[in-house]
């Protein structure tokens, strides 16, 4: 997976960087690595008015060479995947000052697109989900059924390569959009922090 990493020193440069020509919104990001058009990224923002690292998902719609004569930047305009609309409009709302930061993660969120299973207390049958992002503390789910906030759950995640799979325990936190849950992971034994981190570092793609 290819790293875009772009970096503003306050709201009015990223805003420099940003288009809003497209309705999923773009984002020019400085880098030398040509990009064809259509290759699939990740875009790590950062910026000192945001409360952590924000990743996104995103398509490269075109790569430029830089031009030095002209103080022209080589980089890619990169368009932001529908489904990371609540992350991009985080970052506007955020950096326009229409709401308040969120309160600073301790552990940086990975983009994935896993298919995994989730059990819901009391719920006798699992539901098919899609691991959208995870870190140590944490995972976004998107599934058709969003439980309750505040309900137990269980999380199936077959690692890279592994012959049977995990199970993580949670709960739910939040709700961000229609079909999207937040959860936040428990360790009811010593040895479920060490399993998690060590999947957490099998996915790590940075």
């Amino acid at each position: 997976m290819n790293i875009l990493r772009v970096r503003c020193r306050d709201a009015a440069e990223f805003q420099k960087l940003y288009g809003a020509e497209h309705p999923d919104g773009l984002l020019f990001c400085p880098t030398t690595t040509e990009l064809p058009a259509q290759t699939p990224v990740v875009v790590e923002i950062a910026c000192k008015d945001l409360p952590n690292k924000v990743l996104v998902r995103g398509t490269v719609m075109s790569w430029r060479p830089a031009l030095p004569r002209l103080r022209i930047r080589a980089g890619a305009t990169v368009r932001f995947a529908p489904e990371e609309a609540t992350k991009r409009d985080f970052i506007l709302q955020t950096l326009n000052g229409v709401r308040s930061a969120r309160t600073k993660r301790k552990h940086t969120r990975i983009p994935l697109d896993l298919s995994v299973r989730m059990h819901v207390a009391g719920d006798l049958e699992s539901l098919p989900a899609e691991l959208r992002e995870i870190s140590v503390s944490g995972g976004l789910l998107a599934a058709d059924v969003q439980p309750p906030i505040g309900t137990d759950v269980v999380v199936e995640i077959m690692t890279p390569g592994g012959v049977a799979p995990i199970h993580v325990s949670g709960k739910v936190l939040y709700h961000a959009g229609s079909n999207q849950t937040g959860v936040r992971f428990l360790f009811r034994e010593g040895g479920g922090s060490r399993r998690l981190r060590e999947l957490v570092r099998r996915f790590k793609i940075f």
